[in-house]
């Protein structure tokens, strides 16, 4: 049975795969499991309860919270109740959340645990229009979300024949969902998505994934999050079981212990795992190092589907039974599958972990297109590696003049919610949804995304600079753990440096010196200096003359969600690093402060 509607899941776990453990989380170290009948019980009961509570179709509800199976709960019983999911993250601050509480005209709020309740509950009480409060934890003086549910229990026969005529009623046009993007450039705009837009894209995606009821999935990505949204919905459309990770430091544990055989990224999550798995590498000594950095040169060779020759592959096979069979132990020995959005991967990472044997699934998208407008495949002829793919089916796509890409199809947005005037100037009156992102196309097919436009500059020379290529270049040195490439209006390129201090400090005790402990001192050394400056000189040996990096500096400061320079999903909010270091740019470009 295809769904047309996201609570068709729902049934089509009854029917399909009765009994099955489909969703975990981890409760005081172990693994705590619900069944298809136990998700469509609970959910069913949930919205029993709010129609209880006199909830209407067209309601809005706000959840804030970590990823775990409540959230599924209660996603489903808004769905079928008819009501609109409005899900933010749990790391914005209190001024974001107050505008979202707004403008979303919410009536409840369900916020995951005590330090999200004792930031929101101040905010709901100046909110005229939200009545409840609700929590995932059991928090003291506050009401559980379980109470709903228990409502939905004792309600008659009179709200169950109820909830089954909404059921029946809604259409895969009505709208399911209003998503608040991250707000990397400004205030949050609410996406408006309907179910037919969430359906039809996560059947896209299950068609490449074909996962199955034997596969185990680690949910990383925040499920409030289009992509980590999509990923929740495709893997349970396969009967794959669900494990929400504990936290983005058990990454590495829970893909281990649940021996995970797929699991959805960000780029910035699969660095980090590169990263670590090069530190041991280069903990190695003398053949058995060799040895691993042969393997990773071979990687970082790698082209699918036997475009290269046969002696290469015979090659890969040694280096697979000698160390990427260990990188795959590492991740459990079963992990096969990554599905990778929100930003650009670098290429390389993409080879060195297909030859490994980790297929790394890139996608293309934007919350405005519910996410996916291309997806790269496992197999010919729709496998393109350093692309984001082609495109999935239902939906079009061209390059305007200036080069951003335009999508037109059913993954559209149905529009900006109470923003008309922005929505005519997303979505042009032939349909085209004006992505903001600039791109080309390979083969008339694959699509190799260039950059943000709005993030592209043009120097005082009139030369346009594309960010993100050179950003990513970058940080292929050891050395660089984040970097913003800056010059708008100026004569040249530069850029804001963050170190992989841990590598830093490694590199400092093998050249013999006393690295200090305090950043800031440590990057002031000045053999520091001189590494630095020899990296960006090899890596503008890269780059055309205009795009080369004339003057950087070094940050003591790591970059982070918590500390505001990232967004949610671990992108580069640029403005706030800019806000962040004026002195360094005026001394950069010699301004009068």
């Amino acid at each position: 049975m295809t769904p047309t509607r996201i609570f068709d899941l729902l049934d089509r776990f009854l029917v399909q795969f009765p009994g099955h453990k489909v969703l975990a989380e981890k409760i005081d170290g172990s693994w705590n499991f619900y069944t298809s009948e136990q998700y469509s019980e609970t959910a069913h009961h949930f919205a029993c309860g709010l129609l209880a509570m006199g909830f209407q179709k067209g309601d809005k509800i706000v959840t804030v919270t970590n990823n775990r199976p409540q959230w599924n709960f209660v996603d489903m019983g808004m769905s079928m109740a008819g009501l609109v999911h409005v899900p933010a993250y749990t790391s914005m601050n209190s001024k974001e959340y107050s505008y979202i509480l707004e403008h979303s005209d919410a009536r409840m709020v369900i916020v995951s645990d005590q330090k999200l309740y004792n930031t929101i509950a101040p905010l709901v009480k100046k909110v005229k229009h939200v009545e409840h409060l609700f929590t995932f934890d059991e928090i003291k003086g506050a009401s559980g979300w379980m109470e709903v549910v228990e409502k939905g229990k004792m309600a008659g026969d009179g709200v169950t024949k109820r909830l089954s005529e909404i059921k029946n009623g809604i259409l895969p046009g009505d709208l399911a969902s209003i998503i608040y993007t991250s707000g990397t450039t400004g205030t949050s705009k609410g996406v408006m998505l309907s179910h037919d837009n969430l359906v039809k894209n996560f059947l896209a995606g299950a068609s490449v994934f074909q996962l199955t009821p034997e596969d185990r999935f680690l949910s990383i990505l925040p499920v409030c999050h289009v992509g980590g949204r999509f990923g929740n919905y495709q893997t349970q459309y396969s009967g794959c079981c669900i494990y929400y990770a504990e936290n983005m430091g058990t990454i590495s544990l829970n893909l281990k212990e649940i021996r995970a055989t797929g699991f959805d990224a960000v780029p910035r999550i699969l660095e980090k795992i590169f990263d670590t798995v090069m530190a041991k590498g280069r903990s190695l000594t003398g053949m058995k190092k060799k040895i691993f950095f042969w393997a990773v040169d071979l990687g970082l060779q790698y082209e699918p589907h036997g475009a290269k020759s046969w002696f290469y592959y015979r090659k890969l096979k040694i280096a697979d039974k000698l160390i990427f069979s260990k990188w795959r132990e590492a991740l459990g020995g079963e992990a096969r599958l990554v599905g990778c959005g929100a930003a650009q991967l670098q290429p390389r990472l993409e080879r060195v972990f297909w030859a490994s044997g980790l297929k790394i699934i890139n996608i293309y998208g934007l919350t405005e297109t519910s996410p996916i407008i291309t997806i790269n495949r496992m197999e010919t002829p729709l496998c393109k590696l350093g692309t984001v793919g082609a495109l999935i089916d239902g939906v079009d796509l061209k390059i305007a003049e200036d080069g951003e890409i335009l999508c037109r199809g059913h993954n559209v947005m149905q529009g900006y919610y109470k923003d008309e005037a922005l929505t005519k100037l997303a979505i042009d009156k032939d349909g085209w949804f004006h992505t903001g992102d600039v791109g080309h196309l390979l083969d008339d097919k694959f699509l190799v995304i260039t950059d943000r436009k709005k993030e592209i500059f043009k120097l005082s020379n009139g030369k346009f600079v594309a960010p993100q290529p050179i950003e990513n270049r970058i940080k292929e040195s050891l050395f660089v753990d984040q970097v913003m490439v800056v010059g708008e209006h100026q004569k040249f390129a530069s850029a804001l440096l963050v170190p992989d201090f841990k590598y830093l400090k490694e590199w400092c005790a093998s050249k013999q010196l006393s690295a200090p402990k305090e950043n800031d001192a440590l990057i002031r050394l000045p053999e520091v200096t001189a590494i630095f400056n020899e990296e960006i000189s090899k890596i503008n040996r890269t780059l055309s003359e205009w795009e080369r990096i004339n003057r950087f500096r070094i940050v003591p400061d790591d970059w982070s969600p918590a500390t505001g320079e990232l967004s949610a999903t671990l992108k580069l909010k640029r403005k706030v690093v800019e806000s962040k270091y004026p002195e360094l740019l005026d001394d950069i470009y010699q301004r009068k402060s």
